[in-house]
């Protein structure tokens, strides 16, 4: 396709586009820890690091390819092995400086997952310049090589607060919504193309008075106008 009729304006199109559904409909993240290299001691022969070193963690908005479990059978027994594939909009990596590479590590529910591949997924109409995302394949970790607790949501059949995601905010390029920072930013709002919208970022988010049923309340959704 020519870059006649391709232009900078259509490239912020695209990418606002897709940052719309990662962020605003798809509401899938994971948290990303960074490893430190240069905090972190490496073995001069095996070139591997018994005790990394890790950045805060840090919550990406993505879309999930998730597989099936791999059932495992070892001396001790059987054990479930997972891998996952996860797709990170190149923009959003792009405005947030992060840069995802092979061996750092990231949490998606209550698992953790070590990158074993980072390749960007296709260029914009042939530029070459312009991708529209990066897709991380990633292997469940060993453990003991990331000791952190994970962030949630995680599973529902655990008591721990955060274990249940109840609230659901969009982004829509406010650098702030309702649970705080976001680090959003929208290519077309920055240049003054569109305005942000008026109504601001909508929300899935528990309100109403306790349900006999349920007690964390009914759960009602301003996204769908619901009274």
């Amino acid at each position: 396709m020519s870059r006649l009729f391709i232009t900078p304006r259509e490239i912020d199109f695209i990418a606002d586009l897709n940052k719309e559904i990662i962020k605003d409909v798809i509401g899938q993240k994971i948290y990303f820890y960074k490893v430190r290299q240069d905090l972190t001691a490496i073995h001069e022969v095996y070139e591997e690091a018994l005790d990394k070193v890790f950045d805060p963690p840090i919550e990406i908005d993505v879309r999930i390819d998730w597989d099936p479990s791999e059932v495992r059978a070892t001396r001790f027994g059987q054990e479930n092995y997972y891998s996952i594939t996860v797709y990170i909009q190149s923009r959003d990596l792009l405005d947030k400086d992060i840069d995802v590479e092979a061996g750092d590590f990231f949490s998606y529910g209550d698992t953790f997952f070590e990158a074993t591949s980072v390749v960007a997924v296709s260029n914009i109409y042939g530029e070459v310049e312009h991708t529209t995302g990066v897709k991380v394949t990633g292997k469940q970790a060993r453990i003991g090589q990331i000791l952190r607790d994970p962030i949630g949501p995680t599973d529902e059949s655990y008591s721990d607060p955060g274990a249940v995601e109840t609230t659901y905010v969009q982004q829509r390029g406010f650098s702030k919504n309702k649970l705080g920072e976001t680090g959003d930013i929208r290519s077309l709002q920055k240049k003054d193309v569109l305005t942000k919208p008026i109504s601001g970022p909508a929300e899935v988010s528990p309100e109403g008075g306790n349900d006999e049923e349920n007690e964390i309340g009914t759960i009602d959704s301003s996204f769908y106008a619901d009274s």
